[in-house]
């Protein structure tokens, strides 16, 4: 067993590796390996190789690993606390606050209340995610009943404000539009160490709490039976994929699906013991994102497609199809 999930970690990271090599060759200037391979390390041969591959290519793919990795780890963590595999990193509202976030950012960008967008989607999607929380804490719901309703009913309510911002102001819509398809244009090494600041603390955490899952897994009752305490783990596993999700939508936007397929693929490889679990996961989702991204920037070139728009229709009929074949075998 313990040879079998070696040789799948080891396969996955031979195919990230490959996929990221084809994504640093192709583009609007096509690479061989041997001279990726070459400005990749520096050796002197074109300085416009160097500067393709440095300056454009490679923080762009390292953004995309790192994005799908997070946004992974966060739907491992929701759909292992929410005991649902519907679940995605956007669940409990993170996505409508960072969308509100960026919103408001670019309205205020002309004012003494400047912030880049990321850094407002950031603030935006956790402080969503903080009032859910506190919702559902104050509810006399169920724990876990009230933050998926309260998650769901803040969904709206932001979508909803989103929508009216833009309809009152109109001269940033395009702006914000475009952030809210998702995508990697235009992304460099700024964007990548500000999401490196946060993601892998999110990540951390929700690792760490591979074995509450698996108590949780068994239902509430059980859990509480083996010890575990429900209040603080069910806090810090919010706290971990909310982390993880606001660090990748600050600088990717929204992209849907890599989230919420990437954790089935990973089942279906390894089961659902999460400690296990996560890094298949993350390794998928980060090879999800980087071919997607390859894909947005390729099949239309020199049009590039946004890569939410191109894992919605990917993951959709995927996920049909995964909805489909579990039908199947209940």
């Amino acid at each position: 067993m313990k040879l079998r999930y070696s040789l799948i970690i080891l396969a996955l990271f031979a195919l990230l590796l490959l996929v990221s090599l084809v994504s640093l060759s192709v583009g609007a200037v096509s690479l061989s390996r041997a001279e990726v391979f070459a400005a990749l390390r520096g050796i002197p041969q074109k300085a416009s190789h160097r500067a393709i591959v440095w300056d454009f290519r490679l923080a762009r793919v390292l953004l995309a690993i790192l994005c799908g990795a997070a946004l992974s780890a966060a739907g491992v963590g929701f759909q292992g606390l929410f005991r649902n595999p519907l679940a995605d990193p956007y669940i409990v509202g993170a996505s409508g606050g960072a969308a509100l976030g960026a919103a408001l950012a670019a309205i205020f960008r002309e004012t003494v209340f400047s912030i880049p967008m990321g850094t407002g989607a950031f603030i935006g999607s956790m402080v969503a995610v903080v009032v859910v929380f506190l919702i559902a804490e104050l509810s006399n719901f169920g724990s876990i009943a009230s933050l998926l309703l309260a998650g769901a009913a803040m969904s709206t309510m932001l979508s909803a404000l989103v929508s009216l911002v833009l309809f009152l102001n109109d001269e940033v819509l395009r702006g914000v539009f475009f952030w809210l398809m998702g995508g990697f244009s235009g992304r460099s090494w700024s964007q990548l160490g500000q999401a490196l600041r946060i993601a892998p603390v999110g990540i951390a955490l929700l690792w760490a709490m591979s074995r509450s899952l698996d108590a949780l897994a068994t239902g509430e009752e059980s859990a509480q039976a083996l010890g575990l305490n429900l209040r603080r783990a069910r806090i810090t596993i919010v706290i971990g994929a909310s982390l993880a999700t606001a660090a990748a939508v600050s600088v990717s936007g929204i992209i849907g699906f890599v989230g919420l397929i990437a954790p089935h693929l990973a089942r279906k490889l390894v089961g659902a013991t999460h400690a296990r679990l996560f890094p298949v996961a993350m390794l998928l989702g980060g090879i999800l994102l980087v071919f997607s991204d390859t894909l947005a920037r390729t099949l239309m070139a020199p049009v590039e497609m946004p890569v939410g728009i191109f894992t919605a229709l990917l993951g959709g009929p995927f996920f049909l199809y995964l909805l489909r074949s579990s039908g199947k075998r209940a």
